[in-house]
C-alpha cells in the first residue's frame, strides 16, 4: 500500500548498502537501484552519494527519510488498528536464528505458527549468535532468536525457554560410562568446538570462568560451524564436546553418541532479541506471545 521507491528508499538508507538492502527486500540490486533511481527523478534530485564502493544520505536524503520514518510508523500503526477491528492477523516477518536454534527449535514451533496463522509470512536468515545480534541491531531483520546473553542494553531481550547442554562422546570413550562430567574432566581430552561468535562457544567459555577456570585451558583440537558438524567429529573420536542435549536426542537413540551430565550443570537461556520500538507490528506480537506459550506447552520437546 505504501509507495514502493519510498519501501526500497527507506531500506537502503536504513542499511547504507544496496546490497543488504535487496537481500532484506528479497530483490535483485538492479531493482533496487531502478526503483531508488525512480525517487530521485520524481524529486529531481540525488538521495545517495555514491563513492568508492560507499553511500552516505544527501541532504535530501536525510530529509526524505526522516518523513520516510514517521510515514511508515503512521502506516503500520493504521494497518495494525484495522486488523485488531476486523481480527484478521496478516503480514510478513523476517527472523533470524542461531544455528542450533534454527536448526532444533523453530522448525516445530513455526509449523504450528504457520497452522494458526497460514496468511503470515515468516522469512528465516540462519547466523550465529553475534551475527543475529548484528542483523537486528542493523535491522536486518525484525526479530532474532539466540542463545547467549547480549551486550547491547538497546536492544530488548525476552526468555523464551531454558537449554540443558551435556558433554558428548563417542560410546566406546574411556569415559563414556560416567554420570557426570567436571570441567576439569573436559580440560583432559581433545575438545570440538564451535567458531568465535557461536552462542554455544559463548556460553561454555562463561561457563569455564564460572568454575574457576579458563577456556583457554581447554585443548581444542578443531574449530567447526555447525552442531551437525561438531557431532560427527565426536562420533569419528576425534575429540570430545559440549553441546545442547536438544541437538543429540537422535544420536542418543541410535547409540552413536553417549550424553553425560555436566557438573556442576550448565543451561542457557534461548532467548527472542529485538529493537526497541515506541510500536511493534501486530504480527510480532503474535508470534512473540505464541512462541512463549508453546515454549510453556512443550519444555522437553525443542
Amino acid at each position: 500500500m505504501a509507495d514502493r521507491r519510498l519501501q526500497v528508499f527507506f531500506t537502503v538508507a536504513r542499511l547504507l548498502s544496496f546490497t543488504k538492502a535487496a537481500e532484506s527486500l528479497h530483490m535483485t540490486q538492479p531493482a533496487v537501484t531502478f526503483q531508488v533511481r525512480q525517487l530521485e527523478e520524481y524529486f529531481n534530485t540525488r538521495l545517495f552519494d555514491r563513492t568508492h564502493n560507499r553511500i552516505s544520505l544527501t541532504e535530501a536524503g536525510h530529509r526524505v527519510y526522516g518523513y520516510a520514518d514517521k510515514i511508515f510508523l503512521l502506516y503500520n500503526e493504521m494497518e495494525n488498528a484495522v486488523r485488531e477491528m476486523t481480527g484478521e492477523v496478516s503480514g510478513s516477518l523476517t527472523m533470524g536464528a542461531s544455528t542450533t536454534i534454527a536448526e532444533y527449535m523453530l522448525p516445530a514451533l513455526l509449523g504450528d505458527f504457520k497452522k494458526r496463522y497460514p496468511d503470515i509470512n515468516i522469512h528465516l536468515k540462519v547466523s550465529n549468535t553475534e551475527g543475529i545480534v548484528s542483523m537486528v541491531e542493523n535491522n536486518t531483520i525484525d526479530l532474532g532468536v539466540v542463545e547467549a546473553p547480549v551486550a547491547n542494553k538497546n536492544l530488548v531481550l525476552e526468555r523464551c525457554r531454558a537449554d540443558h547442554l551435556v558433554a558428548i562422546l563417542p560410546p566406546d570413550h574411556a569415559e563414556a560410562e560416567r554420570e557426570q562430567f567436571t570441567y576439569k574432566d573436559l580440560l583432559n581430552y581433545p575438545f570440538i568446538c564451535r567458531e568465535e561468535g557461536s552462542g554455544t562457544r559463548e556460553v561454555i567459555n562463561e561457563y569455564m570462568e564460572s568454575v574457576g577456570s579458563n577456556a583457554d585451558l581447554l585443548s581444542i583440537s578443531m574449530e567447526l560451524g555447525s552442531p551437525e558438524a561438531v557431532k560427527g567429529a565426536v562420533e569419528a573420536g576425534m575429540g570430545i564436546s559440549v553441546v545442547s542435549a536438544a541437538t543429540v536426542q537422535k544420536e542418543l537413540k541410535l547409540g552413536t553418541l553417549v550424553a553425560i551430565n555436566l557438573d556442576p550443570p550448565l543451561e542457557r537461556p534461548f532467548s527472542f532479541v529485538h529493537q526497541k520500538q515506541k510500536f511493534r507490528m501486530r504480527v510480532m506480537d503474535e508470534l512473540l506471545v505464541f512462541a512463549q506459550d508453546y515454549c510453556r506447552e512443550h519444555p522437553g520437546e525443542i
